[in-house]
C-alpha cells in the first residue's frame, strides 16, 4: 500500500477540488449504486472516499447507513467539515484497506473509485480481495472503478495499474460474477481527460 504520509501531504497542501480525481458529482457511481441497492437501508462502504462528495449524494438520496474509509485523516476531516451535523450518521474509518478490520458480512455494497489501481503489488491486491470477500454479504455487490487500459500510468506522482474490464474482474476471481461494466472519460479540474473503467459485480451466495 502507498505511504500514508504521501496522502496526508496531498490533502493538507491541496484543496479537495484541486486534485485530478475530483468529481463535483459522482453520477455514474450513484447510478450503479441505485441499480444494485434499491433498498435505502443498505449498508454501503466507500473505500478511499475521504474527501469525495459521494457520501453527500448518498445521504441526499436517502442512504443513511454509510461508511467512508480512507488512509488520510486530512481527507476524512474535509468531508466531516463539509457535512457538519449531517456527517454524524456516517461511520468514518481511518485505515489501510489491506489490513482494516471488518466484521464478517458487514456490507451490502462495496464501492471503490481509484484506490485499487494504486495497489501495484500482487500481495496488496490479494489482501484487498480478501477484505472484500470477508466484508461483503453473500449476494452483495461490488462497484470497482480504476484507470482503464488507455488511462494514465501515474497518478499523484505514483505508479498505477490499468485494467480492461475482464482483467479487473480476473483480479477478484470466480467468487464474483461480473454483471456490467462501463467506461467513463473523466474530465479533470486541469482540463485533461482520464479513462476509467467501472465494473459491477455480485458476490456469490455460496
Amino acid at each position: 500500500m502507498q505511504s500514508k504520509d504521501h496522502w496526508e501531504k496531498v490533502y493538507t497542501t491541496k484543496a479537495a477540488d484541486n486534485v485530478s480525481w475530483f468529481q463535483a458529482h459522482a453520477e455514474l457511481s450513484m447510478r450503479l449504486i441505485r441499480e444494485s441497492c434499491p433498498r435505502r437501508d443498505a449498508a454501503i462502504i466507500d473505500v478511499g472516499g475521504g474527501a469525495s462528495t459521494l457520501v453527500d449524494e448518498l445521504l441526499d438520496d436517502g442512504y443513511p447507513n454509510v461508511t467512508v474509509l480512507d488512509l488520510s485523516s486530512a481527507a476524512l476531516a474535509e468531508s466531516r467539515r463539509r457535512l457538519g451535523v449531517r456527517g454524524e450518521t456516517v461511520r468514518w474509518m481511518e485505515a489501510d484497506i489491506t489490513c482494516a478490520e471488518f466484521e464478517p458480512h458487514s456490507f451490502d455494497l462495496w464501492h471503490d473509485r481509484a484506490v485499487f489501481h494504486f495497489l501495484t503489488t500482487k500481495k496488496d491486491r490479494i489482501a484487498y480481495v480478501r477484505q472484500v470477500l470477508q466484508a461483503v454479504k453473500p449476494g452483495g455487490h461490488v462497484i470497482m472503478a480504476t484507470f482503464g487500459s488507455d488511462g494514465p500510468s501515474q497518478c499523484s506522482g505514483l505508479p498505477v495499474m490499468r485494467y480492461a474490464p475482464d482483467e479487473l474482474h480476473a483480479e477478484f476471481g470466480d467468487a464474483f460474477t461480473l454483471l456490467a461494466h462501463e467506461e467513463q472519460l473523466h474530465h479533470t479540474p486541469f482540463g485533461t481527460d482520464q479513462q476509467f473503467v467501472y465494473c459491477m459485480c455480485r458476490k456469490m451466495v455460496a
